[in-house]
């Protein structure tokens, strides 16, 4: 099969789908590998490296579109790559397509079949697939929220561990999932006071078990929630609903009841955001405030940390990759019913139950998907 990189276009992206690694046991394999020249000069590999391992360098992205069968990206396609769609193609990308109505019918309109990283079920539970990413944005999440707090950048003056005779910064953490998880790993590590909401008792007594005294835990709900905003220092939305627009845990009223240059992590804008007052933003200007908050919003954080996260995205989606190219796109997803969750869109509809739901989309069940 012919399986095509192109480079990376939303605003500083720097991952690459594929690694040279990956791409040498596709082409060992017998299947066809065109990447886009430069597509992986952001985490330090040249089209050379390509070449050594069997791949071919197309010069533009209209010529790995038009060469290949399997489209692998990192993001969601954007609107010049999505006219470049077409029934016989297969995208295998993160979509978030539940907050993004227009993409959706951008790739409806193609007749493409689109699989989403971020909804595919691994065989014990779990989306493994978007674990890795969650991972890093978790343990960024830490990193950017103390910057944040910085006074230059607008926020309150406050270190996160504190010093001697000087109490630390409270984070509070929305969810206690993957990279709410890894976001209290790193807030603990730098001695700051941790707090960590979720709805899950057992999810509690799990991170209660491992963690002890050094992460607080509570039980979320609306009054809890509302409590912790106004004593925080720094929230983190860490919040997932697989395929769903995530809910809005922060209300705008809470907001106005923080603290003067306090700051919002929100981990889950590319679902939507879990805070009713925040938008996406990008590298290139990744805050706002409202209400004197700082809102540090960006949609695809794990590309500012290119080279870690595309070694760490390639490990979970090769095997996946190697399944379509391998069997057929129709045979692997009838053979595992958890990556048949991650298609979201085939024959012009939208194919998952909550991205339909959320906008508001008849759903499809496609005619050669087993039932």
């Amino acid at each position: 099969m012919h399986i095509g990189i192109p480079k990376e276009i939303k605003t500083h992206e720097y991952r690459v789908s594929i690694t040279p690694d990956a791409a040498a046991d596709l082409t060992h394999s017998g299947h066809q590998v065109s990447v886009e020249t430069k597509a992986g000069l952001g985490v330090g590999f040249e089209d050379a490296d390509y070449e050594a391992v069997g791949c071919q360098i197309a010069p533009t992205a209209k010529a790995v579109f038009e060469a290949a069968e399997v489209i692998v990206k990192v993001k969601e396609p954007q609107p010049i790559e999505t006219d470049m769609l077409s029934p016989a193609h297969t995208l295998f990308t993160y979509l978030h397509l539940a907050a993004d109505k227009a993409q959706a019918e951008g790739l409806r309109k193609s007749g493409c079949t689109a699989i989403a990283y971020e909804t595919i079920v691994g065989p014990k539970g779990g989306l493994p697939l978007l674990q890795p990413m969650s991972e890093v944005a978790g343990r960024m999440s830490v990193h950017v929220g103390a910057n944040c707090l910085e006074r230059a950048k607008g926020g309150r003056g406050v270190l996160l561990g504190g010093v001697p005779g000087v109490a630390p910064g409270k984070v509070v953490i929305l969810g206690g999932g993957v990279s709410g998880t890894h976001a209290a790993q790193m807030a603990i590590g730098m001695r700051a006071d941790v707090t960590i909401f979720d709805i899950s008792d057992e999810r509690l007594n799990e991170l209660d078990m491992v963690y002890g005294g050094r992460l607080k835990t509570e039980y979320s709900t609306k009054q809890a929630v509302a409590k912790a905003c106004m004593d925080a220092d720094l929230i983190i939305g860490a919040v997932l609903v697989p395929g769903a627009a995530a809910p809005k845990l922060v209300t705008r009223e809470m907001v106005r009841t923080m603290k003067p240059g306090a700051v919002l992590v929100d981990i889950a804008i590319d679902q939507g955001g879990c805070f009713e007052t925040s938008h996406p933003t990008t590298h290139d200007n990744p805050t706002f405030e409202v209400d004197g908050i700082v809102h540090y919003c960006v949609a695809n954080m794990p590309g500012a940390v290119s080279r870690t996260s595309t070694f760490a995205l390639v490990k979970s989606t090769l095997p996946y990759l190697r399944r379509l190219v391998d069997q057929g796109v129709h045979q692997a997803l009838n053979a595992d019913p958890g990556f048949a969750l991650g298609l979201n869109v085939a024959e012009g509809e939208i194919t998952h139950a909550a991205v339909a739901r959320d906008l508001n989309l008849p759903f499809h069940i496609p005619s050669w998907l087993n039932p």
